[in-house]
């Protein structure tokens, strides 16, 4: 029976848990949860280490020394454009780590009850998903492979076929406890990760990695039981609500079903036709920026990618408040999903010490974008696309967006004429009250707060 004071360590470690996922909802409590979390999990760590008739002891302190050797330097070093990626790939790591210590368990085991091998198979089964398709997510979003969705030859065939083949053998590792077979379900898994995240690309990859973070925890739930550490169960069931409730909250800020995002690349789908023609683009210098800012009443900033990959935030910080002091009103507005993930641009402008009273939603935006004198849109592409509303041939099409194409003008900030994450061009650029402003996010703002000055 597990002592009464090991019971508790582990409850106070639950309510850690539970706090910090409340304080990571607000940004004013954010940095107190995400600190209690990490103190829940120190607790149950050094609990498990204490009360557990461990073995390999010493083995167990230098993995943990080496794991701390790597996070450390990892996380203080890791660029904020890079936050995605990192957390795809912590995401995995976990995904793995259950699976292996299940397989393991299950090995040492040999005659374990049903439940006992239904438990240690989904485990295997759903952290190998997760472990190779977290990988998959990192190399698209890293651009170490292309982020556009990869479809195979036959592909669809072939992921049913893995998937059947991995239910199978699931069900011959219940009915027969066969180790090599759960091996084998491993490696299956591993296949069907890759798989399932291969088709999705572009915009949707923060999707995945949404989702794969959920079946994580699902993965540490079911090894809880493994284990029989009622932590472990608590732990991966928050982990796994949610990651879901996450993904649900961005398939509805893409305006899409989640189906429809993990398996749109097999749907036949209507080529965007471009004509031929010469479409005039509109370039401006600095100083015709300076002037347009410099009278307004009202300016609305959409950031997005552009900004934090620039580290632009702190001169756009700069430029609001110049502004702000000639009397102008300054809003910044946040889409759902700019960035790379939820809160990437709250994150951001919260390091510039950006208010957040001034960070606006679009159903806070969107009502009153016709008043709006100036839109300055700095790195972000898809979330002011027109395409998204008005093309029903457009991979973003149903997307919620800015329409900062219905406010009196609009100064687009980008290196190139390139389209954005989604690899949809954008007809915005296009539009007679653009203005584009090449170059640098935080030099073009620089620039441009030099120049507002002399206004």
């Amino acid at each position: 029976m597990t002592p009464t004071w090991v019971q508790l360590a582990y409850l106070v470690a639950a309510l850690c848990f539970v706090l910090a996922l409340k304080g990571l909802s607000t940004p004013r409590y954010a940095r107190a949860g995400n600190l209690l979390g990490a103190a829940g999990m120190a607790l149950a760590v050094i609990t498990a280490f204490v009360h557990g008739a461990v073995n390999n002891g010493l083995l167990i302190l230098l993995a943990v020394a080496a794991g701390v050797v790597v996070a450390i330097p990892a996380a203080r070093s890791v660029k904020m454009t890079a936050i995605p990626q990192m957390v795809a790939l912590f995401n995995g790591v976990g995904g793995a780590a259950a699976a292996l210590v299940a397989l393991t368990e299950f090995l040492a085991v040999p005659d374990g009850s049903v439940l006992f091998e239904v438990f240690t198979v989904l485990t295997v089964l759903i952290g190998s998903v997760s472990f190779s398709g977290s990988v998959v997510t990192f190399l698209k979003l890293q651009e170490i492979m292309t982020p556009r969705p990869v479809l195979l030859p036959a592909g669809q065939v072939v992921g049913i076929g893995v998937a059947a083949a991995s239910a199978l053998l699931a069900l011959s590792v219940v009915l027969t406890g066969s180790g090599p077979l759960l091996v084998l379900l491993a490696v299956a898994g591993l296949a069907l990760g890759v798989l399932f995240v291969l088709p999705v690309g572009g915009a949707d990859v923060p999707i995945a990695i949404s989702l794969l973070n959920a079946f994580t925890g699902l993965a540490v739930a079911a090894s809880g039981y493994v284990l029989a550490n009622t932590l472990l169960i608590v732990a991966g069931t928050l982990v796994g609500a949610s990651g879901t409730i996450l993904t649900r909250l961005m398939a509805a800020a893409m305006g899409r079903p989640l189906t429809n995002i993990l398996f749109g690349a097999f749907q036949t789908t209507t080529a965007i036709a471009h004509s031929d023609e010469q479409r005039t683009v509109r370039s401006g210098t600095v100083e015709d920026v300076a002037i347009l800012l410099g009278y307004a009443h009202s300016v609305l900033v959409v950031p997005g990618y552009g900004l934090a990959v620039a580290q632009g935030q702190h001169a756009a910080r700069e430029l609001a408040q110049l502004l702000e002091q000639r009397g102008i009103t300054v809003d910044y507005g946040i889409h759902p999903v700019a960035g790379r993930m939820p809160g990437h641009m709250n994150v951001l402008l919260a390091e510039a010490d950006v208010p957040y009273e001034n960070l606006k939603e679009l159903d806070d935006v969107n009502p009153g974008m016709g008043s709006v004198d100036v839109v300055l849109v700095v790195g972000a592409n898809d979330v002011v696309n027109p395409g998204a509303r008005d093309e029903p041939s457009s991979p973003i099409y149903g997307m919620p967006i800015f329409d900062v194409d219905k406010a009196k003008a609009v100064v687009f900030m980008k290196r190139s004429m390139r389209p954005g994450f989604a690899g949809v061009d954008n007809s915005l650029l296009y539009n007679p009250k653009t203005t584009m402003l090449f170059g640098d996010a935080k030099e073009s703002l620089t620039k441009l707060l030099a120049a507002v000055k002399q206004v």
